[in-house]
């Protein structure tokens, strides 16, 4: 029996070079590789997409929808790693630990659009609080979050690491205008019924991002607090591999959160701070945004595909 093919449309920009460093070693499967010259040929990427078993686009949204046009093959899957899709109806979401059964509906998928990394942190922390009815679905979710500058794509990376001004120098928070492509994402996929509030940044590093949502507990239904919200997640990821939920103990030790801990992973963690004298709790969430915010949760998507 033949080998599934595999094509990864963009291998050259930062996320498609790092699954394609994940996937080219493994004999489970085949890669399908176009050549330097080949790489931008419309006709030949479209002969190399129908040819494939699975399609992974590491492409900006535009080229991913031209590359989702080319296909005519009715056996082809689809797996986007660009924005392109994130909230088409007609494509499942990837993030396998959003509710039970998830990760089963993107094993039987035909196209599945990867999700963003801010979102995953967000959705991560909202959604099972959402669906538990701790939080209110018109609750004012404010997301705070801080990436290294590697979110910035292939572009952003050189500028950092070639520019002759400091990198601290060039830390910024961005997406003054509030428009920022993630929100909606983040609003659907959470639950919730508003639009949340949504502060992204880049810090002075490479990789790995922190992400916080602040919740005023005077806001939430009589006797819920940080031992509920906590127990919630901790029962909703019990059961996974790659999302873990700090103990209250822990958290209370911690006295500041670092956003590179789980670069070169796939794993995500997520904590619960609580200070009841004051009824605030702080949600957070720190991975890293080129392993779960990007090609760790491809290739954990594709393997899901691939086992069907």
């Amino acid at each position: 029996m033949s080998l599934p093919t595999i094509f990864i449309d963009g291998d050259q920009g930062t996320t498609g070079l790092l699954i394609h460093d994940h996937l080219r070693d493994r004999a489970d499967l085949e890669l399908l590789t176009l050549a330097a010259a080949e790489r931008k040929d419309p006709r030949r990427r479209e002969e190399a997409i129908n040819e494939c078993d699975i399609a992974i686009l590491c492409l900006p949204d535009a080229a991913a929808r031209e590359a989702v046009g080319f296909i005519r093959n009715p056996d082809v899957r689809v797996l986007d790693a660009s924005s392109a899709h994130r909230t088409h109806s007609e494509w499942v979401y990837g993030f396998p630990e959003m509710t039970h059964g998830h990760a089963q509906r993107i094993a039987q998928a035909r196209r599945v659009t990867n999700p963003g990394c801010y979102p995953t942190g967000a959705i991560a922390l909202l959604r099972p609080l959402v669906e538990a009815g701790l939080l209110p679905r018109d609750y004012p979710v404010t997301v705070y979050a801080t990436s290294g500058y590697s979110g910035g794509g292939k572009a952003a990376i050189e500028a950092h690491e070639s520019s002759d001004i400091p990198i601290v120098a060039l830390s910024q928070v961005y997406g003054l205008a509030l428009e920022h492509k993630h929100t909606p994402e983040i609003q659907g996929y959470a639950g919730l019924a508003h639009r949340p509030f949504f502060v992204p940044a880049y810090g002075a590093y490479r990789q790995g991002i922190v992400l916080t949502v602040p919740v005023e507990l005077r806001l939430l239904a009589s006797g819920v607090d940080g031992v509920r919200l906590r127990a919630c997640l901790a029962h909703h990821y019990a059961n996974v591999r790659h999302v873990k939920v700090m103990s209250l103990a822990d958290t209370k030790a911690m006295t500041h959160l670092d956003p590179q801990t789980l670069n070169g992973t796939n794993d995500l963690q997520l904590g619960v701070f609580a200070n009841p004298d004051h009824s605030q709790v702080l949600l957070s969430a720190v991975f890293d945004n080129l392993g779960k915010g990007a090609s760790g949760a491809v290739v954990q998507n594709l393997d899901l595909m691939l086992s069907v």
